[in-house]
C-alpha cells in the first residue's frame, strides 16, 4: 500500500490486470451478490432527479422494485445503495439480446437522456473505495466472478489502473491520477 494525497492505495490496482470481458460473465456482478451497488450521499438525490428519464429503459421488476423501495435504500448499517430486485438483481439492470446484464442509467446516458453515467462504486469496479475521515482507502476487490476478466486484462497487458482510469478521474481528479501513474512507473 502507498498514500496519495487523502488516498491509501492497494498495490494490486498496479500490479493486477483486468478488463471486462462480458461475453465471458455477462455482467454477473450486477446480478450476483447480497447487496446493490454503494453510493455516495450526493448520488442519492441524483437517482430521483433522473428516475423519470431512466424509467423507460428499466424491466417491469426493476421498476416495480424501485417503486417500491425507492431509487435507492439505506441499509441497517446505514450504507446507501441501489434497491435490488428480489435480493438478487440490481434494480437499474437490463439485459441485451444476448441476456448480458447492463446498467439501464448508463443506457439513458449513452442514448443521450441524462448526463450522469452510473454510480461512480459500478464504475470503478473492480476498485473499491472506502472513506473514512481522515483518507480513503482504494483497494481491489477480488470477486472469482471476474476471473475472466483477470484472464483478459492478464492477455492485453492491461492493469486495473488502466481499465478504470475514466472512473478514478472521476473520483479523485486528473491530478491524482497523474500522480498514480507515476507511482506505477516505479514499479
Amino acid at each position: 500500500m502507498f498514500q496519495l494525497g487523502k488516498t491509501i492505495v492497494s498495490e494490486d490496482i498496479l500490479k493486477k490486470d483486468f478488463v471486462c470481458n462480458l461475453s465471458a460473465c455477462k455482467g454477473a456482478c450486477c446480478i450476483d451478490g447480497d447487496a446493490g451497488a454503494p453510493l455516495d450521499k450526493d448520488e442519492t438525490q441524483i437517482l430521483e432527479d433522473i428516475y423519470p428519464k431512466v424509467k423507460p429503459f428499466l424491466r417491469k421488476e426493476g421498476i416495480d422494485a424501485i417503486e417500491r423501495q425507492g431509487t435507492y435504500i439505506t441499509t441497517e448499517d446505514g450504507e446507501l445503495e441501489t434497491p435490488l430486485i428480489n435480493n438478487a438483481d440490481c434494480a437499474y439492470v437490463i439485459f441485451d439480446e444476448n441476456d448480458v446484464a447492463l446498467c439501464g442509467i448508463e443506457e439513458a446516458y449513452n442514448q443521450g437522456e441524462i448526463s450522469w453515467k452510473k454510480p461512480v462504486s459500478c464504475h470503478l469496479y473492480p476498485i473499491r473505495v472506502a472513506d473514512y475521515s481522515e483518507f480513503s482507502a482504494v483497494n481491489y476487490h477480488k470477486w472469482q466472478i471476474c476471473d475472466d476478466a483477470c484472464e483478459l486484462g492478464e492477455e492485453l497487458g492491461v492493469p486495473i489502473y488502466k481499465f478504470v482510469k475514466e472512473a478514478l478521474i472521476r473520483k479523485f481528479g486528473e491530478d491524482w491520477y497523474e500522480a498514480l501513474e507515476k507511482v506505477a512507473k516505479s514499479f
